[in-house]
C-alpha cells in the first residue's frame, strides 16, 4: 500500500501552476486508492455496486448515511466491510425501544481512591469511534435518537456538563427496515436532515446472488481487507472539497433545491403535494456529494450529471408529501424525478 494521502494534498502559499498540478496528482492518487477500496468491498459485498459507491459517497463527503432496505441485504455487512476496508475503529450499537442515551454516549460513575476520596469519572459509551452503526436506529425512542443530534453535527457529545470531541473521522452508518412498522418511532426531520445521504438497498439481481451463494456457503468464506486507513480518508475528505465545481453545477444544484420547495418551485405538482422541502443543507450535502462521485470515478470535476444521480438519496429524505398527496398515491421519488428531469 502506497504511504499516506497527507503528501499529495495542495502546500499552503503554493503557486497557482503549482497549486493545480498538486490538485490534479492528489485526485489521480485518491482515485486509484478508491479503486483499490471498491475491489476489496466487493470481494465480499455482491450485486450491490450502486449502494457501494453511494456509500463511500457519504464517507468522502464526511457526512453520515442512512441505510433503508428489507432484512438480509447485507447492510449490516456493508458497515462492517467499510470499517475493515477504510481503517476504522468500528463500534455497533443495536436500538432498541428499551435503550437510554447513557447506554450509547456513556455516564459518570463514583470512584473512591484511597483515603477516602470520592469523585466522578466518565466512562465513554460506544459512540467514541470512527465508525458507528446504529442498527435499527428506528425501533428506539426519539429521546434516544435525539442523543445522537449533537454528535452527528458538531463531532462531540455533552455529559454532566462536560463536552466530549469524538475521534476523528466520525461518521454514524443507520439501518432501518422500512416493513416493520410496528415499535418504531419515525425519525425526526431534524435528524433526518443530518444525514448527507439516504440509500435505499435493494434485492441483488440474479448474477449477483449465485456469485454470492457459491462464496458465502463453502467451505472458506471471502473477507474484507484494509485498503486505506483514517488519515488517508481525513486527507482524502480534505481534498474533495478542493475539487472546482463548474457554474452549470452549482446552478443545477441550487434550481433543483429551490424546485423542491413548495414556496419557490414553479412546478405544479411540487406546489401541491410537497409538505415541506429541502432546506440549504441538502444543497450542501448535494456540492460535496457531486465532487466525491466525480473523483470516485476518476473525473476533476462535477458534471449536472452528478446531480441528478445523486438527486434521490440526497432529497428523498428531505422532503414529505402531505396527507392528500399519500392519499391520492403520489410516490415522492416520481416527485424528484419530476424536478430533475430538466436539468438532465
Amino acid at each position: 500500500m502506497a504511504q499516506g494521502m497527507t503528501a499529495d494534498m495542495i502546500p499552503a502559499g503554493a503557486a497557482p501552476a503549482t497549486t493545480g498540478e498538486a490538485l490534479l496528482a492528489g485526485i489521480q492518487t485518491l482515485t486509484e486508492r478508491l479503486r483499490a477500496a471498491r475491489g476489496a468491498i466487493g470481494r465480499v459485498i455482491f450485486g450491490q455496486d450502486e449502494v457501494v459507491e453511494q456509500s463511500l459517497i457519504g464517507l468522502l463527503s464526511g457526512g453520515h448515511v442512512l441505510l433503508v432496505g428489507v432484512p438480509g441485504l447485507g447492510k449490516t455487512k456493508l458497515v462492517e466491510t467499510l470499517g475493515v476496508v477504510l481503517g476504522l475503529s468500528e463500534k455497533r450499537v443495536q436500538f432498541t425501544p428499551d435503550l437510554m442515551p447513557a447506554d450509547i454516549i456513556g455516564s459518570e460513575v463514583l470512584d473512591e481512591a484511597e483515603g477516602g476520596r470520592r469523585a466522578f469519572r466518565f466512562i465513554k459509551g460506544p459512540i467514541f469511534t470512527q465508525l458507528l452503526m446504529a442498527d435499527e436506529i428506528n425501533r428506539a425512542s426519539p429521546r434516544t435518537q435525539s442523543a445522537l443530534l449533537q454528535a452527528m453535527q458538531e463531532k462531540r457529545v455533552t455529559a454532566a456538563g462536560h463536552s466530549y470531541a469524538l475521534p476523528e473521522p466520525f461518521h454514524v452508518l443507520a439501518t432501518q427496515n422500512p416493513l416493520e412498522q410496528e415499535g418504531t418511532y419515525p425519525l425526526p426531520e431534524a435528524q433526518l436532515d443530518r444525514f448527507l445521504l439516504q440509500i435505499d438497498v435493494h434485492y441483488p439481481d440474479l448474477a449477483a446472488e449465485r456469485s454470492m451463494l457459491l462464496a458465502t456457503t463453502g467451505a472458506a468464506e471471502e473477507r474484507a481487507a484494509q485498503a486505506m486507513t483514517a488519515p488517508e480518508l481525513m486527507a482524502a475528505q480534505a481534498l474533495i472539497r478542493r475539487v472546482p465545481v463548474g457554474e452549470s453545477v452549482l446552478n443545477a444544484i441550487l434550481a433543483l433545491v429551490r424546485e423542491g420547495r413548495p414556496e419557490s418551485s414553479q412546478n405544479a405538482l411540487v406546489q401541491r403535494a410537497v409538505a415541506w422541502g429541502p432546506g440549504p443543507r441538502a444543497a450542501q450535502a448535494l456540492m460535496l456529494a457531486c465532487r466525491a462521485r466525480a473523483v470516485l470515478q476518476g473525473r476533476l470535476a462535477p458534471s449536472v450529471d452528478d446531480v441528478v444521480v445523486l438527486a434521490q438519496p440526497v432529497l428523498r429524505h428531505r422532503m414529505a408529501l402531505s396527507f392528500a398527496a399519500r392519499a391520492d398515491g403520489i410516490r415522492l421519488p416520481d416527485v424528484i424525478d419530476q424536478i430533475a428531469a430538466p436539468l438532465g
